[in-house]
């Protein structure tokens, strides 16, 4: 090769390192498509095999043994045998791939050789799900999607908000006409009151009255004040609100019932009461007494309410977001019986097992773990339900408490009135007086 040709060669493979990089950085997935998933692919297949073995992936068969005449006569000493796999598709940012189980195999073994199969296939991450009996789906992400998050875009109706991305690269959107309640747990500076933050503004747009309990005398959700059509700074205000909220309701059944509808979304416009999420923050305050008899008797109040709401609000237009740093069994048998009616679960990094366990625990196992693993630099990052059941990581959009605080001002003229709890909160008042 003479020293021209070397030197085109080598200008060549400098200007190939130089566009791969721009590629890699500016244009992520053309990047996976072209290298990223070819190197994976042949990466995978010629290790699948070792890695079975080294993880209890693999199952030995015995020899097969016949007769010949008086003589026993046997097979193949045992060898290792790895499940059957199917070729690899690619997705944006990662592959997919179906295992075909072996007979007395379960998923759990695989769940388990997660960590081992990021290293050998050298991925981001790889999820063991089960899509039906004797098959397990792993799933590989190249690289971690939340740790940049795009802003993604999706179309937002009604009670819907845009959150932030999930870990498939989609649009996390919370959409409370399908999923009608949710619960959202998280440690101080997880990113709980930055999630709210962004439902707030995003819901500040819409036709919709929000309703705020925030029994910490106001200090999170009296930032929105004036885009919210009440709020509620202490528990005998949140008794006050609920109780008026759930009258409210009650001349909702009977307006649909008038009408001959089954929820509020039958009836005609100019019929239909506007819809009213109720957004609670710290859960705790409610249900915690001070050990006297007027405590005790409010939270047994805000308890009852609470739960009636969440098991009669949805087809009435009126919606429940909980959230908490705690939520656990100790709180009392109504905070089980009123997550049982929350089918949106969000769980940033928790403190103890216990909340992570509360949150997750009655859907799915595998989330528990992964919401466990959440560390403290994941700032917003989650564990979220969406609405066929399933469960995805995923990072909300940081959205400034200052820009928060401007989009509640700017569309404080949409907050529908709500005589009934606007009379019940000046009643407290008058009595102080």
């Amino acid at each position: 090769m003479g020293p021209v040709l070397l030197a085109f060669v080598l200008a060549v493979l400098a200007w190939l390192l130089v566009v791969g990089d721009l590629v890699r950085r500016h244009r992520p997935a053309w990047h996976w498509h072209l290298v990223g998933y070819p190197a994976t692919t042949c990466r995978l297949m010629a290790t699948w095999r070792k890695v079975a073995m080294l993880n209890d992936l693999a199952v030995s068969r015995r020899p097969p043994r016949g007769l010949l005449g008086d003589l026993v006569v046997k097979g193949d000493p045992l060898r290792p045998v790895a499940p059957r796999i199917s070729f690899p598709r690619a997705t944006r940012m990662g592959l997919t791939l179906v295992v075909r189980l072996h007979a007395g195999q379960t998923p759990a073994t695989y769940i388990k050789a997660a960590d081992a199969l990021v290293h050998a296939w050298k991925v981001h991450a790889v999820r063991a799900t089960s899509p039906e009996r004797g098959l397990v789906l792993l799933t590989a992400t190249a690289t971690d999607p939340l740790e940049r998050p795009g802003l993604a875009t999706a179309h937002v109706e009604l009670l819907s908000a845009l959150i932030g991305a999930l870990e498939s690269g989609g649009a996390w959107v919370m959409n409370l006409r399908l999923v009608p309640h949710w619960l959202i747990t998280g440690a101080t500076r997880s990113g709980k009151s930055t999630l709210l933050a962004r439902l707030i503004t995003q819901l500040a747009t819409q036709p919709v009255a929000m309703v705020g309990i925030d029994c910490k005398g106001g200090m999170e959700l009296g930032l929105f004040a004036g885009r919210l059509s009440a709020l509620a700074t202490c528990r005998r205000e949140a008794v006050a609100v609920l109780s008026a909220l759930v009258v409210d309701m009650q001349d909702r059944m009977s307006a649909c019932r008038s009408a001959g509808a089954r929820s509020i979304w039958e009836l005609p416009d100019t019929l239909r009461p506007v819809p009213v999420v109720v957004i609670v923050d710290e859960i705790a305050e409610l249900y915690l007494s001070d050990g006297t008899r007027e405590g005790k008797a409010e939270a047994e109040q805000c308890s009852t309410l609470l739960l009636r709401l969440a098991q009669l609000g949805a087809a009435l237009g009126i919606h429940l977001v909980v959230a908490g740093q705690r939520v656990g069994s100790d709180l009392g048998p109504g905070v089980t019986a009123l997550r049982a009616q929350l089918g949106g679960r969000i769980c940033h990094r928790v403190n103890d097992p216990g909340t992570a366990e509360m949150t997750l625990g009655d859907l799915n196992k595998d989330a528990v773990a992964v919401a466990q693993s959440i560390t403290a630099e994941e700032r917003g990052v989650a564990v979220c339900t969406g609405p066929d059941g399933g469960w995805s990581r995923a990072r909300s959009h940081l959205t400034p408490t200052e820009e928060a605080v401007s989009t509640a001002r700017k569309y404080a003229a949409m907050a529908p009135e709500l005589p009934a709890l606007d009379r019940a909160l000046a009643s407290l008042e008058g009595d102080d007086k």
